[in-house]
C-alpha cells in the first residue's frame, strides 16, 4: 500500500512537471510560428477572405479599416444600383471616343479646346475668314458647348460621367483615338497614358474599349506590327479590352485604322496577308483590322491589302462615297461577297466652322434629332455587322452625342433645344434596342 502511494506521488509529480514545461514552451512561441500565418496556411480558409477588404497601413487603426470597408461596400452597392438603371450594353454598337482634351487643372493648360482656326488652302479664300486660336473656357473650338465644361480627358470624374452617359445610350464599345506612346496629333499631347484609367472605369460600367489607330507620323507595315504588339501586350489581358469571336471561332481584338488609304495596299499586304513572311496573321498579335472606306476605288485596294472589314467614319451624308447612305446597300453586298465585315458610321449632324470657318458646305443640320434617326435607319437597312457612331465627343466637328448645354457668352453656341441635353443619348438608346431586335431576326 505504501509502495502504491509512493508510485502515485511520483506519477503526479511527473504530470505537474510536464504541464509546467508545456506552459513555458507555449508562452515562448510567437504568432508567426502558427501554421495559419504562413502563405500555405493562409489559403486553408479562402471562403473567409473579404474581397472588399482594404489593406491596413502601419499607422491605420482597426476601426479605420472597418470604416473604409463599409465605405467601399456602400460604393459597390451604389454602383450596382446605378447600373440597374441603365439598359444592357450593346456590344455591336461602337462610338468613336477622343481623349485629347485638357485643361489647366489636370494638364497645366488648355488642350484642343483652344484649337486654331485653320486657314483655307486657297490663300485668296483664306483672307476672307478669321484665323487665330480659341480662348477657353468661354471660347472653345466647337460650335456646341459640353455640359461638363472645357474638361480634361484625364479627369477621373469626367471619365466616370462619360461611362454613365455611354451606358444611358446602351453603347457597349468605345473606339478610342490612339497614337503610339510619345506621339500626338497636330494640336494635342500624347494620350496613351490615359488608357489604363479609361480601361478601369470602363470595366466598372461593363463597357469595352477598342482602339482607333490614327495616321501617326511614319506609319508603315513594320511599326504597325510593333504598335499592335504593344497594345495587345500592354492592354490585351484587361477585361475591358474588346475582343470579337470570328466565324472560325478565334477570339481576336478589333482595330479601326483611320486613313488606312495613306498606306498603299502592297504595304498593308505585308502585314495582313497570310502568305507574307512578316505577316501578323497566325501570330499572338493577330486581330481584326477595319479599313476606312472613303472612295469607291478603295474597295479593291482594301481587298488586296488583306483587311477584314470596312467602316465609313464621316457623319456627313454625301461627303464621300463611303459616307453616302444610299451606297451602303451596295457596300454591304461587296462585303458579303468578299467575306468582309461592314460597319457603317452614323452621326447626329456635322458642323466644324469653329475650326474651319470656310467649310459651311459640309454642315449637316441636326433637325432636332431627325438627321441622326435617318442615319440609324439607313444603317439598319443595310443589315450591318456592327454600327459605329461618329462620335461620342468629337466636339470640333460637331458630331458629338455627349450632353451639351445652352451657353451664352461672346461666342454664340448651338444647343440641343428644344430638347434636353441627353436627347442624343436617348435616341441612341432607342435604336440600340431596335438594332438588337433586328440582329436576332437576322440570325434566325
Amino acid at each position: 500500500m505504501a509502495r502504491f502511494r509512493r508510485k502515485s506521488c511520483i506519477t503526479l509529480l511527473a504530470l505537474v512537471l510536464l504541464v509546467l514545461i508545456i506552459t513555458v514552451v507555449l508562452k515562448g512561441l510567437t504568432p508567426e510560428d502558427s501554421a495559419f500565418s504562413s502563405p500555405e496556411g493562409a489559403n486553408l480558409f479562402p471562403e473567409r477572405k473579404n474581397d472588399n477588404q482594404i489593406p491596413r497601413e502601419n499607422n491605420q487603426k482597426p476601426d479605420q479599416t472597418k470604416m473604409n470597408d463599409y465605405a467601399k461596400s456602400d460604393k459597390d452597392k451604389e454602383l450596382e444600383a446605378t447600373l440597374r438603371k441603365f439598359p444592357p450594353p450593346n456590344y455591336y454598337l461602337h462610338a468613336f471616343y477622343y481623349t485629347w482634351y485638357g485643361n489647366p487643372k489636370f494638364d497645366g493648360k488648355y488642350i484642343h479646346w483652344d484649337h486654331p482656326q485653320l486657314p483655307h488652302w486657297d490663300f485668296k479664300v483664306a483672307q476672307g475668314y478669321p484665323q487665330g486660336r480659341h480662348s477657353p473656357p468661354d471660347d472653345i473650338g466647337a460650335n456646341f458647348y459640353p455640359s461638363l465644361g472645357a474638361y480634361s480627358s484625364r479627369d477621373p470624374s469626367v471619365i466616370e460621367a462619360h461611362m454613365q452617359q455611354l451606358r444611358t445610350a446602351a453603347i457597349g464599345v468605345i473606339a478610342v483615338s490612339w497614337y503610339p506612346p510619345d506621339m500626338k496629333d497636330d494640336n494635342g499631347e500624347p494620350t496613351d497614358d490615359i488608357v489604363p484609367l479609361l480601361l478601369e472605369v470602363a470595366q466598372k460600367y461593363h463597357i469595352k474599349v477598342a482602339f482607333h489607330i490614327e495616321p501617326y507620323k511614319g506609319r508603315d507595315e513594320a511599326n504597325m506590327f510593333s504598335n499592335v504588339k504593344y497594345i495587345i501586350e500592354k492592354y490585351g489581358e484587361h477585361p475591358a479590352f474588346f475582343k470579337y469571336r470570328t466565324n472560325n471561332g478565334k477570339l481576336l481584338p478589333l482595330f479601326y485604322v483611320y486613313d488606312s488609304y495613306l498606306m498603299n495596299s502592297e504595304q498593308w499586304a505585308k502585314l495582313l496577308k497570310h502568305t507574307e513572311s512578316n505577316s501578323i496573321r497566325d501570330t499572338p498579335y493577330d486581330a481584326i483590322f477595319i479599313a476606312l472606306l472613303v472612295e469607291e476605288k478603295h474597295k479593291r485596294d482594301i481587298l488586296t491589302a488583306g483587311f477584314d472589314g470596312v467602316y465609313t467614319y464621316f457623319a456627313t451624308n454625301g461627303f464621300s462615297y463611303g459616307s453616302t447612305q444610299r451606297n451602303w446597300d451596295s457596300i454591304k453586298a461587296f462585303c458579303e461577297d468578299n467575306n468582309l465585315i461592314f460597319i457603317p458610321s452614323v452621326g447626329p449632324g456635322y458642323i466644324d466652322t469653329s475650326i474651319r470657318p470656310w467649310n459651311f458646305q459640309n454642315t449637316r443640320n441636326r433637325i432636332n434629332g431627325k438627321y441622326y434617326e435617318t442615319s440609324l435607319s439607313a444603317a439598319l437597312q443595310a443589315r450591318p455587322d456592327f454600327i459605329s457612331i461618329t462620335s461620342f465627343n468629337e466636339w470640333h466637328e460637331g458630331t458629338q452625342i455627349e450632353m451639351a448645354i445652352p451657353k451664352t457668352s461672346q461666342t454664340v453656341y448651338l444647343d440641343y433645344l428644344p430638347n434636353k441635353p441627353a436627347i442624343y443619348l436617348e435616341i441612341t438608346r432607342k435604336w440600340a434596342a431596335i438594332f438588337g431586335g433586328e440582329r436576332r431576326k437576322w440570325q434566325e
